[in-house]
């Protein structure tokens, strides 16, 4: 009986998501598509084309949060995360399952990422393999992770309400892995489990601007306010970006415990790069 998930968010991406999904029947495991508010043929295409995986269609675009309602309506205690262009190497859920089980603590492994047809690692796998958070339950302690390649458990996941749709999308991992930790969760890299990526070769426009905006938005929720105003300071464009959503950012305030403030300062802020 299959133990984990696989959970993908998308949106307008229909060709790349059918790929993903041609990859993830090979793992005869579940596959939950939450659709967010696509207008293109995503729906139809994967009700048709694959009729054993669940979609659930959200009115409205959630972003990263959509992720929420998959997870929500999963069955299984672990839940791996895909994005509409990444899938799981055929062993990687094999691997990461007997780690959960063997850790009862852990609640996110962070995968080695290779991407494109080359496989070459993504830049952020040596911030996580050579982590300066040392060695945690399972392999390097780390605060952050990319979401195409995280595996989770479920249990933990909902225990701290997820991902964010105040920061909607674009480093939204840094804000869950500090909740986690705060929670008493360990978050860990392991090097054996394996996702693959395959990103488009253009990016969409301004996603840098938001994923700085969203780490000034994650600073304001949850660091204290010295280090939110250096934040905000130190980069003023990300800090105007930020201002529509502050108010919602500062009713979802608390600070994080001061010695987890300390591992985010010794981390520089958790690695990220954009899933």
């Amino acid at each position: 009986m299959a133990r984990t998930t696989v959970v993908i968010a998308t949106r307008n991406r229909s060709a790349s998501l059918l790929r993903t999904l041609a990859h993830l029947s090979e793992l005869a495991v579940p596959v939950i598509v939450v659709d967010n508010a696509s207008d293109d043929d995503s729906v139809a295409l994967v009700r048709q084309r694959f009729p054993q995986v669940l979609t659930l269609e959200s009115a409205v675009n959630l972003g990263a949060a959509g992720r929420n309602l998959g997870v929500r309506a999963a069955r299984t205690p672990f839940v791996a995360f895909a994005d509409d262009d990444s899938w799981w190497a055929p062993d990687a859920l094999e691997r990461a399952e007997p780690i959960f089980d063997e850790h009862p603590d852990l609640a996110v492994i962070a995968a080695r990422t290779l991407v494109g047809p080359s496989e070459k690692p993504d830049p952020i796998t040596p911030l996580l393999r050579d982590s300066p958070l040392g060695n945690g339950v399972a392999g390097p302690a780390v605060l952050g992770f990319i979401a195409c390649s995280a595996i989770v458990r479920r249990q933990a996941y909902l225990e701290v309400g997820g991902f964010s749709p105040v920061l909607f999308f674009r480093g939204e991992e840094s804000l869950l892995s500090w909740d986690l930790a705060a929670a008493g969760w360990a978050l860990c890299y392991v090097e054996d489990v394996v996702a693959h990526h395959h990103p488009a070769a253009e990016r969409a426009p301004g996603g840098d601007l938001v994923e700085r905006r969203n780490a000034v938005l994650a600073s304001w929720m949850r660091r204290p306010v010295r280090s939110a105003l250096a934040a905000s300071l130190k980069d003023p464009r990300a800090f105007r970006a930020a201002l529509p959503r502050l108010r919602a950012a500062l009713r979802q305030r608390h600070e994080l415990p001061e010695h987890l403030e300390t591992q985010i300062r010794k981390a520089s802020g958790p690695p990220r790069r954009g899933g």
